[in-house]
């Protein structure tokens, strides 16, 4: 357990400390947020605000998770394991996917940066390698990753062919990755509601470690996890992570995370789902990152069908905005939104548990 808070405290110091010195380092090399034209008028004055903080977010969830295992190691002699490694390598080449799609906003002093193909075919390298190394045996004939369909635990009759599974891994991958970029719109909205949805997966994952298959005391509602200790480590320094970048990004932000930031941790989400084998529970964990991109999507669809829009503008958070809402009142309210879909998703895996245990 003093691991994990170490992970934690880490990642919040480094972050909460590092964060000033890139507004600093980035004000003085022009790295200024653009802002799209057609938006609500009142982001017009964010023009300019500096961007890519989610360099720091990474560098804060590396440096927690690998500090917390010096301790670990005194502790009971675990190392890095490859789930931890696996994990963090998605959340950096996600990272970079979107440091390159910010630096091309700042180069060319535009709203949009890599194209879609470009962008998709980054997270497609990035999300197939995870899912094709998460597949990878270990001596003992465990991998990180099943080919099953989960939810709170792998779904037995819904065991898809390898390729089938790396396909859906990577739309997975993609899909929320794209769905917190998206819900990045708003100062603290996309680093508040990333906070409360790691949180959840630091609880799922050291409750599975603590009824892991493997232990003695395992009962009938053990998991097969692998390194469940390791998934709480880099899940609880990504959740320290969002809240020292938080103390800087809350409204009026004085940076944005930037797609360096969004496509990072909505990538190591869906990775955490995976290796906890929890992959449909993160559509409730994180429902209002759902409920974000799907108002992108019916937005889209209904327009192109009818010329007429749904919502007042998409995604939903600016619906809310041009319907009169402050933009704090709007961030608040998706705040709690999010607080009640962790709650109930949480609920749903201890009565999974329960039922499994036969209590």
């Amino acid at each position: 357990m003093k691991s994990v808070l170490i992970a934690a405290a880490v990642g919040l110091i480094v972050s909460i400390l590092v964060t000033p010195l890139a507004i600093k380092a980035f004000r003085q090399h022009g790295f200024g947020q653009e802002i799209r034209d057609d938006g609500p008028e009142s982001h017009l004055s964010k023009k300019g605000t500096p961007t890519m903080g989610g360099t720091v977010m990474v560098l804060a969830t590396v440096l927690g998770y690998l500090v917390a295992h010096l301790f670990l190691i005194d502790q009971d002699g675990r190392g890095v394991s490859s789930t931890g490694l696996l994990l963090l390598f998605l959340m950096v080449g996600l990272g970079t996917v979107g440091f390159l799609d910010d630096y091309l906003k700042i180069r060319y002093r535009r709203s949009l940066g890599l194209n879609k193909t470009a962008k998709l075919v980054g997270q497609l390298v990035i999300g197939v390698t995870f899912a094709v190394l998460a597949l990878v045996e270990d001596d003992g004939g465990t991998a990180v990753a099943t080919t099953a369909i989960s939810f709170v635990r792998d779904i037995e009759p819904l065991v898809l062919p390898t390729f089938l599974f790396i396909a859906v891994a990577y739309l997975f991958i993609a899909g929320f990755s794209n769905a917190v970029n998206l819900t990045d719109g708003l100062d603290g909205l996309a680093a508040g509601c990333s906070a409360m949805v790691f949180s959840s997966y630091v609880i799922i994952s050291f409750w599975q470690f603590g009824h892991d298959c493997s232990s003695v005391l395992a009962t009938d509602g053990c998991y097969t996890v692998r390194d469940p200790l390791d998934v709480t480590l880099v899940a609880a320094a990504a959740m320290g992570a969002c809240l020292g970048f938080l103390w800087w990004n809350t409204s009026p932000a004085r940076i944005f995370m930037g797609d360096t930031g969004s496509l990072a941790l909505g990538g190591l989400m869906s990775g955490l789902a995976i290796v906890t084998r929890t992959e449909l529970l993160l559509v409730v964990l994180g429902g209002l990152f759902v409920a974000v991109t799907l108002s992108v999507v019916i937005q889209v669809a209904f327009f192109r069908a009818t010329r007429r829009r749904v919502f007042r503008m998409a995604p939903l958070h600016h619906h809310f905005e041009l319907a009169g809402w402050t933009e704090n009142t709007v961030i608040v309210r998706f705040w709690l939104v999010t607080g009640m879909a962790v709650a109930f998703g949480i609920g749903l895996f201890y009565a999974d548990w329960l039922s499994f245990a036969g209590l």
